[in-house]
């Protein structure tokens, strides 16, 4: 089977606001009652899971659920991508990494298993 995506992230300076936004926007049911206020979409019927959150710089990205993190950098790279974020473990979550592709789209990889 084909990597395929599993999941997206919405992040913007005031992720409590972004969170109202969408979940009045599509009627999304978003989590936010942890530690990081980490807002979790949950996967509908045909459709992936998501996060919407704070942060320093709005950027929308979409993780592709891959094997092994590292090899999939190194072919990223290989075909003129660019690693931003190296394999890491979220606390309490599962294993990514980032890449930007030829032309500065920012890519999230996501170890196959941990979602």
């Amino acid at each position: 089977m084909a990597d395929r995506v599993v999941h997206f992230e919405i992040v913007g300076k005031d992720g409590k606001r972004l969170q109202e936004f969408y979940a009045s926007l599509f009627d999304w049911k978003v989590d936010a009652s942890n530690p990081m206020q980490y807002g979790l979409v949950s996967a509908e019927p045909g459709g992936i899971a998501g996060g919407i959150c704070s942060g320093d710089k709005s950027r929308v990205t979409f993780y592709v659920e891959v094997a092994d993190l590292g090899a999939a950098l190194k072919q990223a790279e290989r075909l003129g991508g660019k690693t931003i974020l190296p394999p890491h473990s979220v606390p309490g979550g599962p294993e990514i990494a980032q890449f930007t592709d030829p032309e500065g789209n920012a890519i999230g990889l996501i170890k196959t298993g941990s979602m």
